[in-house]
C-alpha cells in the first residue's frame, strides 16, 4: 500500500492539495489497516487524514533545498521504465 505514496517535495509544478491529501489517505490506511472505515470510525479516520494532510503541506512549504526542481514528466517516465524492466 505504501508504494503509492510518492515523493512530493522539490517538483515543478509543486504538489497540489489533492496529491498531499491522497498521500495522507494512503498513510492513514496503512497505519490503521483499514481501506474503508466503518461508519463509527469514519469521523476519526477523516480527522486523521485532514491533520496529516495539513502537517504534510506545512512540511513541504517549509523545506528548503539547493537542488533544482525535478520535472514531473521525466520522473514519471523513469518510473514507467523501472516498472517495465521489473515486471516486463
Amino acid at each position: 500500500m505504501c508504494r503509492n505514496i510518492r515523493i512530493l517535495f522539490n517538483f515543478q509544478p509543486p504538489a497540489t492539495e489533492e496529491e498531499i491529501r491522497a498521500a495522507a489517505l494512503q498513510f492513514v490506511r496503512k497505519i490503521s489497516g483499514v481501506h474503508k472505515p466503518s461508519r463509527a470510525n469514519e469521523p476519526a479516520f477523516q480527522a486523521a487524514v485532514d491533520e496529516i494532510a495539513g502537517v504534510s503541506a506545512r512540511l513541504l512549504s517549509s523545506l528548503e533545498t539547493q537542488a533544482p526542481p525535478k520535472n514531473r514528466e521525466e520522473e514519471a517516465a523513469k518510473a514507467r521504465a523501472r516498472s517495465a524492466k521489473r515486471f516486463g
